[in-house]
């Protein structure tokens, strides 16, 4: 299973306990269900996944003690379509249902089960709902908001969404929705994955610094040989020629342990000084040939 999967499968098991929070989660996943219409006898709403219709059936249990729905479950879900009409229930949910926040919880609850979609944390932090329309959008966008969740619509294909990427945003939502078990997974990965991140950073500090050391000792080493080739390492000051037959002895070899190599030992300042000294030299025998 995916971990949508998993969160879905979690947020199946949560209900409100109060009938204004059931309303509100009902209320979701009959507006945030991609088809949901009404005829003169009957009630249809097309959802695209098992989760969402497996809680929209126990929600109806729960709060009106029926199996589908009828003239009151409009009633109370504030949908205003006259019965001697048949017709599309808006997208947008009534706000006299969303007055207390644990009704806003309920209801995103509702919406994530119909059209959310969360990424594996392992690979990365992206949380989506597929929205109907502009205006369904904008409420969640201001719902979502209202908690504080960094949140932000789209619209991929001419398709209105709205989407979530910052990973504590996501952890919060999962939070407020209740699927805390899910949450304690995410974080539990967001741990794994950052662990991994920095330890990967300080390999590839390292990497670049052992290359930028291995890549100064050889240009150090070329420009010794070629004073040594074309000048003479005897006609060095002795400091020079020390530091000279030094560095080409030890290629591999630090500025500390080169320092510690001299007689009498200096610090890594006093090696960088000698050797950028017969770089230099080097260069100017370069010039004048």
């Amino acid at each position: 299973m995916s971990f949508s999967s998993d969160v879905k499968q979690e947020l199946i098991e949560v209900t409100g306990k109060s009938r204004h929070c059931q309303l509100a989660e009902l209320g979701a996943i009959v507006h945030f269900a991609k088809e949901s219409h009404k005829s003169l006898d009957h009630f249809d709403i097309t959802v695209e996944n098992e989760y969402a219709s497996q809680k929209y059936f126990t929600l109806l249990k729960k709060t009106f003690n029926i199996d589908s729905v009828n003239d009151s479950v409009y009633e109370a879900l504030k949908i205003d379509i006259p019965s001697a009409k048949a017709g599309t229930v808006g997208t947008v949910t009534d706000a006299r249902l969303l007055i207390k926040d644990c009704c806003r919880r309920a209801w995103l609850r509702g919406a994530f089960l119909c059209v959310g979609t969360i990424s594996d944390p392992s690979k990365g932090y992206h949380l989506e709902f597929t929205c109907r329309d502009e205006a369904q959008a904008g409420q969640l966008v201001g719902v979502l908001t209202g908690f504080g969740i960094d949140a932000h619509s789209l619209n991929r294909k001419g398709i209105p969404g709205v989407y979530i990427k910052e990973g504590e945003s996501i952890v919060d939502l999962l939070g407020i929705m209740g699927a805390h078990i899910s949450l304690m997974n995410l974080e539990n990965a967001r741990i794994l994955r950052e662990i991994s991140n920095d330890i990967n950073r300080k390999v590839n500090c390292e990497t670049a610094n052992i290359a930028k050391t291995v890549g100064a000792a050889e240009r150090q080493r070329e420009d010794i040989e070629y004073i040594r080739d074309n000048y003479g390492l005897d006609k060095l000051p002795e400091k020079l020629r020390q530091m000279a037959e030094i560095r080409l002895n030890n290629p591999e070899a630090t500025l500390a342990e080169l320092g510690e190599l001299l007689v009498p030992p200096v610090g890594k300042s006093g090696v960088n000084h000698r050797l950028r000294s017969l770089s230099e030299m080097a260069d100017s025998l370069r010039g004048s040939i």
